[in-house]
């Protein structure tokens, strides 16, 4: 049975609620059964050691063939400086629905008009060909509706699909995920079957000057606000993370320095631990998620942290600790029905929104799947659950992001976020940046960060990509 979605819609709902009020109402035997997802400092900085190493081996040629972190070299080598100007369009496909947004920079100000655009299924499952004409298509329809048919704009393309950057305008998809089965595009360059189609029209004149991710964009778009925006992070249904490397240690970029010295690296660092190296961390559950995944082996640390799994893990920790006579011994049918839910993240979000001693929506949670009788002492144990989940992922998500601190070695950084666990969790972002505080402690204190909610990254990110080609192409020019 699903879940559907609660009412949670930001971080502003539910009370910040100290950790020991919470754990003094919860039976010592469930928060002695949850001490295996309770991460120490200790083993935290343990991961931390194994997940710089990760990180070094990705950006040397020599040992990035083995590297299980990446480190892809994005070709994106400036930040926005807000001398931007112009218009500049963005198309943003990562789904079956996809946005082409018009961004207008002028005076340090970021005017923003989008369209959502359907993919009729025969569509996504057809053809390349077909594919990227019916993009072209609206993308024409975009351009006459706001005026700019007769423009020459730049394009920034994010393609949220799995591809291997070889260059600034050129990005080989190596499969399709969520629905499409394009498949003659597989082992092709995606911005060239963009280019082909705009050029198969005679309506539109669009220059398409960057391909990149969403980690990429998040970064980006913070940057036009924050100028030390080094950082961009996602943590929703899946997880990744780019940052500002010096391009001297990215030993896979191969293109000249244009002046900034830098250049983003995508991390892909959901595959963190698919060598077994963070085997330390992983519960009974976390296997068993793994092995029921699509891809079992497969984006190990994106399981631990990602919307898309934690509420199979409460689920499955819920469901063990009934077996073992922990929770819901006096509801008769908990196991069955725990044993048949289906639960998201947005399951973990709605609980952890109730007041203390309050149980809105836990018992909304529970009658949805046909527990009516649970008691206090039980709901507040499903609370903890739901609280140990969540708050290991945001443990997890600190380390590895004061890593990246620590590696750039600046005295302040902007970390830009996005992504439905970070938007949504009422206590994310908090529990978050006090790890992050813990672990930048002692000779490490002199490193200062702040966390931004990136405001639509894969789209005004996108655009800003673009502008700042511009820009660089404008400069180069003279």
């Amino acid at each position: 049975m699903a879940l559907s979605k609660f009412d949670c819609k930001s971080k502003k709902c539910g009370p910040h609620r100290p950790d020991n009020e919470i754990e003094d109402l919860v039976d010592p035997k469930v928060k002695a059964r949850m001490q295996d997802m309770i991460l120490s400092n200790e083993t935290l900085r343990k991961e931390q050691e194994i997940y710089l190493d990760n990180v070094n081996r990705g950006l040397k040629k020599e040992t990035n063939p083995s590297a299980i972190i990446k480190c892809f070299p994005t070709y994106v080598q400036d930040l926005p400086n807000r001398t931007e100007t112009g218009k500049f369009l963005a198309l943003d496909l990562g789904g079956t629905n996809f946005r082409v947004l018009l961004i207008t920079l002028a005076d340090g100000k970021c005017d923003m008009q989008s369209e959502i655009y359907v993919i009729p299924k025969e569509i996504f499952t057809g053809s390349g060909v077909e594919l990227f004409d019916h993009i072209a298509k609206c993308l024409s329809e975009f351009s006459t509706k706001y005026g700019v048919q007769e423009e020459k704009i730049p394009l920034g393309f994010t393609f949220s699909f799995p591809v291997t950057q070889v260059g600034l305008t050129k990005g080989i998809l190596k499969k399709w995920t969520k629905g499409f089965k394009c498949d003659d595009v597989i082992g092709q360059d995606a911005v060239q079957y963009l280019i082909d189609a705009i050029k198969r029209r005679s309506d539109v004149d669009i220059d398409v000057v960057a391909i990149l991710n969403d980690t990429t964009g998040t970064l980006m778009a913070c940057a036009w606000i924050e100028p030390y925006c080094r950082i961009g992070l996602i943590v929703g249904t899946g997880s990744n993370a780019c940052y500002y490397e010096y391009q001297k240690n990215a030993e896979l970029y191969d293109e000249p320095d244009m002046g900034s010295g830098r250049i983003i690296i995508n991390l892909e660092m959901g595959a963190f631990g698919e060598d077994g190296a963070i085997d330390f961390i992983l519960t009974e559950e976390d296997k068993v998620v793994d092995q029921n995944s699509i891809n079992p082996g497969g984006q190990i640390h994106e399981k631990c942290v990602s919307g898309m799994y934690l509420g199979e893990l409460m689920r499955l920790r819920t469901l063990a600790m009934i077996k073992e006579g922990l929770i819901f011994q006096g509801c008769p049918n908990a196991q069955e029905s725990f044993e048949k839910a289906n639960f998201t993240s947005e399951i973990i979000t709605s609980i952890e929104s109730d007041h203390v001693n309050t149980y809105t929506n836990v018992k909304a949670a529970l009658s949805k799947i046909g527990i009516s009788d649970a008691d206090p002492k039980d709901m507040t144990s499903l609370r903890y659950v739901c609280r140990c989940v969540s708050r290991r992922s945001a443990h997890l998500v600190a380390a590895s992001l004061c890593v990246l601190i620590k590696k750039m070695d600046e005295p302040y950084t902007v970390v830009a976020v996005d992504g439905s666990v970070y938007k949504y969790h009422p206590h994310y972002r908090r529990v978050l940046e006090e790890k992050m505080k813990e672990l930048l402690s002692g000779e490490d204190s002199k490193y200062k960060f702040k966390l931004m909610l990136s405001e639509d990254g894969s789209g005004r990110g996108a655009a800003l990509v673009a502008a700042v080609a511009a820009r660089k192409q404008k400069e180069q020019k003279g």
